[in-house]
């Protein structure tokens, strides 16, 4: 048995966003899902997930003592907290890392291993050079100021950022220090082979997303269908020596237990052969 363990993303249980605040007030802005976490967790529970990962803003909701007794509710662990930032703006950077450090604050409170951050926003006008090496060295903060708390800090290419497909993939982490956290379906929908990064980038993975990828129309999708076969992948981790959480995730599913029932299912069938 490969020795991954599971988690799954409670980002499909509403619609995916941010505080409005945010428009104003960049402290104040948070990823989150306009949903039921107490549901999410349950459903992800029932699944045979072990871990969650949550975003930022839903983490934030609860209290600490509250989020305790819902991961021991549902025998979860957290595994992850996921924030993100503009990260190449210099006057509102300390107000990204404020909040980035409010949620990791949680999350090791909470016991989680990894932090995942997304971003490096697009200008209107076009993206110019030292926006990477600006989103370089934030990254960078980010990761000093999650090791102290025992976390390990990752950056997440996504994609209407400045770093999508492979080309930009490898500028951004010959920028940074911080970890790769590979989204496959992101990384595919960007022209590249995520098999092929995970290979590249082995020594700079220790968390991973996964998730389905259809080209026309353009959706995410469970593992169990798509444009990209999740077969090759999964070898790709076996290769390098990958080992420890796995997070499958599913932006929108009209039915997010059963999008995550079907990913498990694949999962199971997938590693036992």
């Amino acid at each position: 048995m490969t020795a991954w363990k599971l988690a799954y993303h409670a980002n499909c249980w509403g619609g995916l966003g941010g505080d409005a605040v945010g428009v104003t007030s960049v402290t104040q802005l948070a990823y989150r899902t306009f949903g039921d976490m107490d549901r999410a967790c349950a459903d992800i529970a029932a699944a045979g997930y072990a871990g969650v990962e949550l975003f930022d803003g839903n983490l934030l909701d609860y209290s600490a003592a509250e989020m305790r007794k819902l991961l021991a509710d549902n025998g979860l662990e957290l595994v992850a907290t996921y924030a993100g930032g503009n990260f190449i703006f210099d006057d509102i950077l300390p107000e990204e890392l404020a909040r980035v450090t409010r949620a990791a604050d949680r999350a090791a409170e909470l016991g989680a291993p990894h932090l995942v951050v997304g971003g490096g926003a697009k200008r209107f006008d076009g993206t110019r050079e030292p926006d990477y090496h600006k989103l370089g060295a934030a990254l960078d903060r980010v990761k000093t100021l999650a090791e102290p708390l025992g976390l390990r800090a990752h950056y997440h290419p996504h994609l209407s950022t400045i770093v999508e497909g492979p080309a930009e993939v490898a500028k951004i982490f010959d920028l940074t220090a911080i970890d790769f956290c590979p989204d496959t379906a992101h990384l595919a929908a960007a022209g590249g082979d995520p098999a092929q990064l995970i290979r590249d980038h082995a020594k700079r993975i220790s968390y991973i997303h996964l998730k389905g990828f259809q080209r026309d129309p353009f959706a995410f999708t469970p593992l169990d269908r798509g444009d990209v076969p999740t077969g090759p992948i999964l070898q790709a981790m076996r290769d390098v020596g990958f080992a420890g959480w796995v997070c499958t995730e599913l932006d929108s599913w009209p039915d997010p237990a059963e999008g995550a029932r079907l990913s498990m299912d694949y999962l199971n069938r997938a590693i036992a052969g």
